[in-house]
């Protein structure tokens, strides 16, 4: 069960805010956990040791926390066995497939007859776990004594499948008891339509180029349409997980949390330095926080600050999936950052503005290609069509193919640039009376329930991770 799915918006939601609105406030943690559980039980339905899992995960984050708290002689190792756990589970479930691949390949007649599969959200609860027994061993929160409490953190379902991460001492005073307004409940309603409209009318049929551009088989595409299906993959990623961002914070507002935004108008950066601090937002403070910044983050030196980063980028590019090119895209992020803090950054500081967007648009584009073409055979092919001087020539067999797609297209292409920049959100906050937005969030809301019940629907990328 899905965000954008029917199932989630005309019968889960109504059902659960039902009982959360109409219960005593003491109630509505009892109320969330229950409905929160029941999601994600629909969610892995078919693999009954995904749920387990996720509950002794919990088990186990609450317990620490508790032993860290009493225990003062061997913090450290309770800590550290903390951490173990969470990192073998994770580790076991994401790369076991891709280790038993490659082992395959090495080893005549070795044919693997076990496939895991991905718990759902197991990227982002571990991440929290950890954040949360960290925090703990560090002072900075006070270990949660409430089993119910903690559990309603960990399990909250706008936030758990697929983010924004949210630390406990981000929402810790508002797990006990918290006031909802109608008119939070109302934004927050507005906050979750607009991002399904993203999602449902804008990310979907953009995405729909890049896998038809995939069926073709890269080396049958002209360069022009080559770079229109990655400009189209690059909106998609966006504006699904952009989409999805807005979903959870306007959940989370409705339920009475206020979660951290996850992105802030990263296409209009001018590096991709800023690029990363404005998209995916609680992942890289996450990074900072737990792995940067232990390690000395930059009060050592140069040459530890650049290792640092790449460790740091190694690590984000492996939490993202298990595949070569996913490493390969953690290091090339890593050398353009590097490159931006000892040269480059000043000198992008200097250029115009046009330059720096130009740089950053052209980079990000290249890198999501790395990040979607898990084939490192097929990643060539595609830049040899991007880069046509590398010897695939610039026209494929079918020499004008990217007029056909950029008919069908070019309304997404536009509403896509228009929806990268700040003015439409601007425009939006100006309109201070009530009626007209209540109009646009109806508008939105028909058209996306519309698209999917016609079934134009597809699952959010970000649930691969």
């Amino acid at each position: 069960m899905v965000f954008s799915s029917l199932e989630f918006i005309l019968i889960f939601l109504p059902i659960f805010f039902l009982f959360y609105y109409a219960v005593p406030s003491r109630w509505r943690n009892a109320i969330l956990l229950a409905g929160s559980l029941c999601f994600y039980f629909v969610g892995t339905a078919s693999h009954a040791e995904h749920f387990i899992l996720f509950l002794v995960s919990i088990a186990v984050d609450f317990s620490v926390g508790l032993l860290l708290e009493k225990s003062a002689a061997h913090k450290k190792a309770i800590l550290t066995a903390g951490i173990v756990f969470h990192l073998l589970c994770l580790c076991s479930v994401k790369y076991f497939n891709f280790f038993v691949g490659e082992l395959s390949k090495c080893i005549e007649g070795f044919d693997p007859v076990i496939q895991i599969v991905l718990p759902i959200g197991i990227s982002f609860y571990t991440f929290q776990g950890i954040s949360y027994i960290v925090d703990v061993y560090r002072g900075k929160v006070k270990a949660e004594k409430s089993l119910l409490n903690f559990a309603v953190y960990i399990s909250m379902f706008e936030q758990l499948i697929a983010g924004p991460i949210v630390t406990y001492d981000r929402v810790s005073r508002d797990l006990p008891c918290r006031e909802i307004k109608l008119q939070d409940a109302f934004k927050g309603f507005g906050t979750f339509v607009f991002g399904l409209g993203l999602k449902v009318l804008l990310a979907n049929p953009t995405g729909k180029l890049w896998n038809q551009v995939e069926a073709i088989g890269f080396e049958s595409i002209s360069t022009p349409l080559a770079w229109m299906a990655l400009l189209a993959f690059s909106f998609q990623i966006y504006f699904d997980f952009f989409g999805y961002s807005l979903m959870a914070v306007g959940l989370g507002r409705m339920l009475g949390f206020k979660l951290p935004k996850n992105f802030d108008h990263p296409y209009l950066s001018r590096s991709m330095t800023e690029f990363w601090r404005r998209w995916h937002i609680t992942l890289g403070s996450w990074f900072r926080e737990y792995v940067y910044i232990p390690l000395g983050g930059n009060r050592k030196g140069s040459l530890m600050t650049v290792r640092n980063l790449l460790i740091v980028w190694l690590l984000t590019g492996m939490w993202h999936g298990a595949g070569y090119n996913f490493i390969l895209w953690g290091f090339v992020i890593f050398v353009v950052i590097a490159m931006e803090k000892l040269f480059l950054g000043k000198l992008l500081e200097k250029a115009p503005k046009a330059v720096g967007h130009i740089y950053m648009v052209l980079l990000i584009m290249l890198t999501w290609a790395i990040f979607a073409i898990d084939d490192m055979s097929e990643l060539g092919v595609f830049f040899s069509r991007l880069f046509p001087f590398f010897g695939g020539g610039f026209w494929s067999v079918f020499r004008y193919d990217y007029l056909k797609y950029l008919k069908m297209y070019f309304p997404f292409f536009i509403v896509g640039f228009l929806f990268s920049t700040k003015l439409p959100y601007n425009m939006l906050k100006k309109i201070k009376k009530f009626w007209p937005i209540v109009l646009i969030i109806a508008a939105i809301f028909a058209g996306s329930v519309y698209c999917m019940c016609r079934g134009y629907d597809d699952p959010f990328l970000y649930f691969r991770f």
